[in-house]
Formats: structure tokens, sequence, C-alpha cells
């Protein structure tokens, strides 16, 4: 019994020390994170004074630049302005000469202009004698024909005459029958305008209420502008009324002159109606053969309709095809964006991936084949004998892209044997954390770990183990314990160290 009780005291003693050395570990530990922060908050405050001040010395910089560059270029703008002031003053002698020149040219154009409207009234003069001269013959010309005239008017109206009166029957007859239909389109036509008018007369109120509202908004700000341009109109056209009460006197003494030459159009006129009087008996002469020819225009219009219904035929079934193909080129066109933004997409992941490749990658970024010759050769054979035309001819296109496939082929056999490496590795680390866990549970002491089976638990030389049935049996004068018990008290003491 007594020894019993010593060694629960020194296993008592040692747990304390543990206790003690673990509370010294932590102590140091926050030490030593307060001295980090410390340092990290000064590096900080020093890395921001140091900021401020380069901050502050480009400031001083760029403003003694700025001053530099200022004398520099005032110095090249008094050149400049030298520059300049010189050759303003050739060209103002330059604009002074051509003005010289423009003056003698416009006194000689006036002179000229002098000559030619002396030998303008001249000529004019000399046309008027000429054209008395004229009409004094066509005056006589015109009282010869004008008997011929009449004597042929007196015969060509009797037969005129009776025509017309035919006629007049005849359009008395058509008068009364449009008359008739007149009268029965009149009163259904009335209905239908009465229904439209009150209609109309109901929405043209509405609109005619907020239109006066907003024209004579309108009509102010428009009298306002009236008045004021009339103002400036007046003051601007003195000059001009008095230049326009002038200019009225011309134009009466030359109104009358018109009058005496519209007498003589007058029975230049008469003369014409007596040439369209034979000209109508040409016309009627005319008809019939305008008859034919409407018969004629009539045959060729049936023959044009039926080519415009031949070409409305064709144009549908062009337009039907036209709609076809701009679907085809819409769906072409989305495809080859895809496939655009999935070569851009392929080739931005290749410039990443460029990065993060080694440099035996970079120097031999195609890996030779890990095949024989002969396996090779019987690879080979086994593709073409399974290849057919069409195949072949799809492979031809896709030559170019064979590095590109053994680069990926390589990349994705890594892929998978780091993911195989990964899953090897998470299963060792599963079960590292479960020994560490057992090791763990079996060094602490709580009550989840006192209900359940801990083989480093021993009080009093049993352990909460299931024990087997048979008993060691202890030989006659030996005083060391059963084998099973210095096992546990072993274990006990390796737990607590």
């Amino acid at each position: 019994m007594p020894k019993k009780e010593k060694k629960a005291k020194t296993s008592l003693s040692d747990e304390e020390q543990l206790l003690l050395f673990q509370q010294k570990l932590l102590a140091e530990e926050e030490m030593a994170k307060k001295k980090e922060r410390l340092l990290s908050q000064f590096l900080k405050d020093k890395l921001a004074k140091e900021e401020h001040n380069s901050a502050l010395n480009l400031n001083k910089i760029n403003t003694q630049w700025r001053t530099v560059l200022r004398e520099v270029k005032t110095r090249e703008l008094h050149k400049d302005i030298e520059i300049l002031s010189q050759t303003f003053e050739r060209v103002v002698d330059c604009k002074d000469n051509v003005i010289k020149s423009l003056a003698k040219d416009l006194s000689e154009a006036e002179e000229q202009y002098a000559r030619a409207l002396r030998s303008h009234l001249h000529n004019v003069d000399q046309l008027l004698a000429l054209q008395r001269h004229r009409l004094s013959l066509l005056e006589e010309s015109y009282n010869m024909e004008l008997e011929a005239l009449t004597k042929e008017f007196e015969t060509e109206r009797k037969t005129i005459i009776d025509q017309h009166e035919k006629e007049i029957h005849y359009l008395q007859d058509i008068f009364m029958a449009m008359e008739q239909n007149y009268i029965d389109s009149e009163y259904e036509s009335k209905l239908e305008f009465q229904s439209m008018w009150n209609d109309l007369k109901n929405m043209n109120l509405e609109e005619k209420h907020f239109l006066r509202l907003h024209l004579e908004n309108i009509v102010e700000d428009l009298w306002r502008k009236f008045q004021d341009v009339l103002k400036n109109y007046t003051d601007a056209t003195e000059d001009r009324k008095a230049a326009f009460e002038t200019l009225q006197v011309k134009d009466e003494k030359s109104s009358k002159e018109i009058e005496v030459q519209m007498k003589k159009i007058q029975k230049l006129q008469d003369a014409i109606t007596i040439s369209k009087g034979k000209i109508m008996i040409h016309s009627r002469e005319s008809e019939d053969e305008n008859r034919y020819i409407r018969n004629d225009k009539e045959l060729v219009l049936v023959q044009l309709r039926k080519l415009k219904a031949q070409r409305t035929q064709a144009r549908a079934a062009s337009q039907k095809n036209l709609v076809k193909l701009t679907l085809e080129s819409n769906a072409t066109l989305k495809a080859l964006r895809k496939i655009v933004d999935k070569g851009e997409k392929i080739l931005k992941l290749a410039e990443i991936c460029r990065k993060f490749e080694t440099e035996e990658e970079k120097v031999l970024p195609f890996y030779s084949s890990v095949l024989t010759p002969k396996e090779q050769e019987g690879i080979e054979e086994n593709n073409l004998e399974e290849l057919t035309e069409e195949l072949a001819k799809v492979m031809v296109d896709y030559t170019g892209m064979e590095n590109f496939w053994k680069r990926y082929n390589k990349v994705k056999l890594e892929q998978l044997s780091l993911q195989h490496r990964r899953a090897q590795l998470l299963d060792i680390n599963g079960k590292l954390r479960e020994m560490l866990k057992q090791y763990l549970d079996g060094i602490s002491v709580s009550d989840e770990v006192l209900s359940q089976l801990n083989p480093l638990f021993i009080v009093n030389y049993q352990s909460n183990l299931p024990q087997p049935l048979s008993i060691p049996i202890a030989h006659p004068g030996s005083t060391s314990p059963p084998a099973p018990w210095r096992d546990q008290r072993r274990s006990f003491f390796l737990g607590s160290s």
C-alpha cells in the first residue's frame, strides 16, 4: 500500500510539470506574436512616411522643371513672334501692290463698259427699224390670209353646227343616265358622309380647342417677333423704297408699250384659233388610227401583265432563296464567332500556361514518342486498314495539329498522374490524422476519452480494454509482477512522459 501512494504522487508532479511547460510555451508564442505585430506596425508607419516624403520631393522637382520649361518656351515664342512680324510686313506689301493693280484694271473695265454701252444702243436702234419694216409686211400678208380664212370658216361653220347638234343629243342621253347613277351614289355617299361628319366634328372640336390654346401662344410670340422684324425692315428698306418709286415710273411706261404689243398678239391669237379648227379636223381623221393603235396597245398590255406575273413569281422565288441564304449565313457567322471565341480562349490559356512551363518544356516542347519503331509501324498499319477516304482527307487537313495533340496528351497524362498521386496522399494524410488523433486521445484526459476504449489509460495496473479469460500465474519465490502487468506499467509511463 505505501508503494502505490508514492507512485500516485510522482505521477501528479509530472502532469503539473507538463502543464507548466505548456503554459510557458503559450506565453512565449504570445510574446513573439506581439513583437511581430509591433515590428509590422513600425514598418508600415515608416513606409507611409517614405511615400509622403517621395511625393513632396516629386512635387518640388516638377515645379522647378516647369519653371525651366517656361523660360525655354518664352524664348522660342519671342523668336516666332519676330519671324511672324517680318512675314506679316511682306504680306502687307504684296497686298498693297495687288490693290493698286486691281484699281488700274477697274478703271480700264469702266472705259470698256462705256464703249460697249454705246455700241449696244446703236444696235438696238437698228433692230427697232428692222422690226417696224417687218411688222408692216406681216400686216399686209395677214389681211390677205384673213379674207381667205373667212371664206373657209363659213363653210366649216355649217358642217360643225350640224355635227354639234348630233353630239348634243348623244350627250343629253348620256347625261340622263349619269344623273340617275349619280342620284343613287349621292344618297349612299350622303349617309356615309353624315356618319363621318359627326365623327370628324367631334374630333375637330377637341383638336380645335387644343390648337386654339396652342396657336394663341404661338401667335402672340409671332406677333412680337413680327413687330421687331417690321421695325428692322422699315429701317433697312428706306433706300430701296426710293429706288422702287423710280422703277415704278419706268414700269408705267413699259406697261403702255406692252398694251400696244398685246393688241398685236391678240390678232395673232385669232389666227391661231382658226388654225386650231383645222387641227381639230385632222385630229378626227386620226381618231380611227388611234383606235387601231389602242387595240394593239391592249394586246401588248395583256402580254405585259403575263410578263409581270412571271416576274413576281421569279421575284418571290429569289426572295425565298435570299431569306434562306441570309439565315444560313447568320448561322455560319454565329458558328464562326463561337470558333473564334474558342480559339481566342485557347490562345489566352496557352499564354497563361506558357508562364508555368519549366525550362525543359520551353527547350523541348514536344516530347519524343515512348513506343518502339516496330510498335509505331504496327499502329500505323492498323490505322490505315480502318481508315476510309473521307477520314484520310480529314486527317490530312488536321496534320498540323499533331504537335498540339502531343502537348495536350502530355498535359492530360500529367494531370491524371497528379490526381492519382493526390488521392494517394489524401489517403496517407487520413491515416496519419487517425493515428495522431488516437495518440492525442491517449495523452489527454476528458469524459469523452474515459468513456471510450483507450489502451494507454491504466489505473491501478488495470486498463479499460476487455481482459482475456486466462489469468497468468506467478512462480513461487519471484517478487516481480506478471508480464502483462509489466507491459501495462511501461505503457503508462510512456503515455505520461
